[in-house]
């Protein structure tokens, strides 16, 4: 006990020594009459013992001290690198005289995260100063806005919206039973039915938690990189996207790698096994992969690496097909533009750029407006294809807020403010236990696959009301149909689109206000029938009466608060399906892991760390096996503590007062088996059993109560089970009492854990 408690206070002072100190603009504290336009920042990162250098940090600045809690000038987002300066304002111009408040956060390469003091400088008369970038608005005469559609004003190619499954999102759909399961898909990918995503990006797992749980690898040692294998549901998830639109477009993107490629993932080796996920997915499920992101989701990429070793390789192995989008940097300051100017060899690699998050990580009501992080002029010159590569991230259960309307004008307002023709959300769907990471998130809801209960969002149906009216690469925008109602904000917008092969087209509008639109066709676009589809909080997704045209004309009123699709096409449809009622997990619970195929994924388990499998036993029969040999390499390893080991949750959040039991083997290490577990991270009671018969009962990071077991046999199987009665803990080994404690009475899923090690686990019990 008193090792424990010497550990964290070890802990607790390493991270307090960390500071950052010394924030200079252009090489000054805190001045008055800055006359560059894009002034330069700089800072002191005082590290310790266990973050001696920084890992990375961001910049945030605002108007005032309290709102550089949610940024109002700019935000620089969460960045991988390691410079402390000078690093050059990349947000909107700023104006003479104008007084901005900044910090920095900060944290080292292991663990820590630390702000600084806010500091700040004011704006003299700027030199050269920017014209700010004022979005187009359309006309409006006696309150009426005036809207001239010209089919040769062509726009940009229109690169479709999809979604991103990663960081576990999928995790429970795996273990729905059709037909519930294929409905589910229907909504999200069959075309002119629901959400219609026509792009979907998945992680390529490192058996590490990457935002709400972990996915396992396809090669998680250096003997399985020359023979790797097809594991986890991502593989299976593109599939079905795939059968159901054979033009859905794929891509991937790891978050995590396995521990052989550590510390350094760019190097000939991490390029294998970049590309061989590539070999499986063509090998084991006829997949071709479309887009391959530039090496680690939200760290800046390594121009060397994909220039030098993952280009020349993707093209020696027969995917010259396969295009490279960089950097998926979280940073959002589009600074990568800089680099391709100056490095041809870079710019041919690269052939689209997308970052996340470009609304703005918090969701405040300015995530609807022109503040977030928008693109640069040089990344609208380019040509190269803009993308929002990751963005949203909230609840679709919503209409208001961060919701359904609001991803809408997400959508145009990308297009509008930055000329991003792609936007991809996380998450398509969110298949996640409750109470572990962002488990509120996603566009629909199915975290019920013992009944087959889901929840079809109203974000499906926002989702739907650009994805079912124009198709990827076929249609492109009408920059004459795009615009604001308003200049002061982004929340009423319109964005046109024309199909590229015919005269067909399609209007998206969202508003805030009332408005009368009136619309004038001119020659080239279809004069025939308009067809109306119309959203608001009560309803979503339902055909309106439509409009015949008079000499080329059309006048609409349009409600508040709604979402409009106005389109010559036909044959969308608000697709729905009989949903099973709700019902709680099943209770009592036995899994004896010989409902699944060996190398597969358990039912109903959901892996926060690490990962586990089906394997077989020497006597035929199968059990559940932790497969990682050693920690991985965590993309959020900055922000993560380094002590969570691999664990897999089942059950249900509600359960208190209850039984639980398993028979494990420890091969190294230790396992362990909790009860009343909540989210990600451990939390709550676990019952540790070493391979020398050294024991603990933790609840969190608190040791309860401690021993061994005399005459222990490390070769056999044990059968450890703990029961929870109110405030009363016991654990038992092998039928026998081992401790009995009073705690605290709380609920949770029952939790298998392990030690990085190939520790075994059969015939689970759950009980009153």
């Amino acid at each position: 006990m008193k090792i424990i408690v010497l550990y964290f206070l070890c802990f607790y002072s390493a991270v307090q020594a960390t500071e950052i100190t010394n924030l200079k603009c252009e090489g000054q504290t805190n001045p008055s009459g800055i006359t560059k336009a894009r002034p330069s920042f700089s800072w002191t990162f005082i590290g310790d013992e266990v973050s001696s250098k920084q890992g990375g940090f961001r910049i945030m600045m605002a108007t005032s001290i309290e709102k550089l809690k949610y940024p109002n000038i700019w935000d620089t987002g969460p960045t991988s690198k390691s410079e402390t300066g000078p690093y050059q304002y990349l947000g909107e111009p700023l104006k003479s005289g104008q007084k901005v408040y900044w910090k920095v956060t900060a944290w080292g390469n292991n663990r820590g995260v630390t702000h600084s003091k806010p500091a700040w400088f004011i704006m003299g008369e700027i030199d050269n100063p920017e014209i700010a970038f004022e979005p187009p608005v359309f006309k409006q005469e006696d309150g009426v806005v005036k809207i001239t559609l010209n089919s040769k004003d062509k726009g940009r190619t229109f690169e479709g919206i999809g979604g991103v499954s990663a960081g576990a999102s999928t995790d429970l759909l795996y273990d729905y039973q059709d037909p519930d399961r294929s409905h589910i898909l229907d909504l999200l990918f069959k075309p002119k039915f629901g959400a219609s995503f026509q792009h979907l990006k998945v992680e390529m797992g490192g058996g590490e938690n990457s935002t709400c749980g972990s996915e396992p690898s396809h090669a998680i040692t250096r003997e399985e990189l020359k023979n790797p294998v097809s594991r986890g549901y991502e593989f299976w998830f593109m599939k079905e996207a795939k059968n159901r639109n054979s033009d859905m477009i794929l891509e991937y993107l790891p978050w995590s790698f396995p521990g052989y490629l550590k510390d350094d993932i760019y190097t000939k080796e991490s390029a294998e096994y970049f590309v061989t996920f590539l070999d499986v997915a063509k090998r084991d499920w006829n997949l071709d992969i479309d887009w391959v992101a530039a090496a680690e989701n939200e760290n800046y990429t390594d121009r060397d690496w994909l220039v030098n070793e993952v280009r020349p390789m993707l093209d020696a192995r027969g995917y010259k097909h396969v295009k490279i989008q960089g950097p998926d940097d979280n940073s959002g300051d589009w600074q990568i533009f800089e680099e391709l100017e100056k490095d041809s060899k870079f710019n041919d690699v690269i052939k689209a750029v997308g970052y996340h998050y470009v609304t703005g990580r918090e969701f405040t009501e300015d995530m609807v407006d022109g503040r977030g992080r928008p693109t640069t002029e040089k990344a609208k010159a380019s040509g190269t294809p803009l993308w929002a590569s990751e963005d949203w991230s909230w609840t679709g259960k919503d209409w208001g807020g961060a919701g359904a309307l609001n991803l809408a004008r997400v959508y145009n307002k990308f297009y509008i403010r930055d000329k991003i023709t792609k936007t991809l959300i996380w998450a398509p769907i969110g298949s996640i236990y409750k109470s572990v990471t962002w488990d509120k998130a996603g566009a629909m809801k199915a975290n019920s696959p013992w009944s087959g209960y889901y929840e079809v969002w109203p974000t499906i149906w926002a989702t739907a009301h650009t994805t079912q009216f124009a198709m990827p690469h076929k249609w492109q925008y009408l920059d004459s149909g795009c615009a604001l109602f308003d200049a002061a904000t982004y929340k009423g917008s319109c964005v046109t689109l024309k199909e590229k092969n015919s005269s067909n087209w399609s209007m998206i509008i969202c508003t805030e206000e009332a408005e009368t639109m009136e619309v004038n066709i001119e020659k080239g676009l279809s004069k025939k029938i308009v067809h109306v589809w119309k959203s608001n909080e009560k309803e979503q997704f339902v055909k309106q009466e439509s409009i015949k045209l008079k000499k080329g004309k059309f006048t609409i009123k349009l409600d508040p608060k709604s979402i409009y699709s106005l389109t010559t096409t036909t044959g969308q449809e608000k697709g729905e399906y009989e949903i099973p009622n709700e019902k709680a997990f099943p209770f009592p619970y036995t899994e004896d892991y010989e409902n699944r195929n060996i190398g597969d994924l358990p039912k109903y388990h959901s892996d926060q760390t690490g990962s586990f499998e089906i394997v077989e036993k020497a006597d035929g029969t199968h059990c559940l096996k932790q497969i990682n040999p050693e920690q991985g390499y965590d993309w959020m390893r900055v922000y993560r503590r380094s002590n969570i080991k691999p664990n897999t949750l089942v059950g249900d959040v509600n359960w208190k007062d209850f039984t639980c039991s398993v028979d494990a083997f420890i091969e190294g290490g230790n396992v362990e088996l909790g009860g009343r577990v909540q989210g990600s991270y451990l939390k709550g009671y676990r019952f540790m059993l070493e391979k020398n018969g050294n024991w603990k009962l933790l609840f969190d990071r608190e040791t309860l109560s401690e021993g061994h077991i005399n005459a222990f046999d490390s070769e056999a199987w044990h059968n450890i089970k703990l029961q929870f009665r109110d405030k009363e803990i016991t654990a038992f080994v092998n039928g026998e009492s081992i401790t009995k404690v009073n705690h605290k009475t709380k609920s949770g899923y029952v939790l298998l854990g392990s030690s990085y090690d190939a520790n075994m686990f059969d015939n689970l019990v759950v009980s009153d």
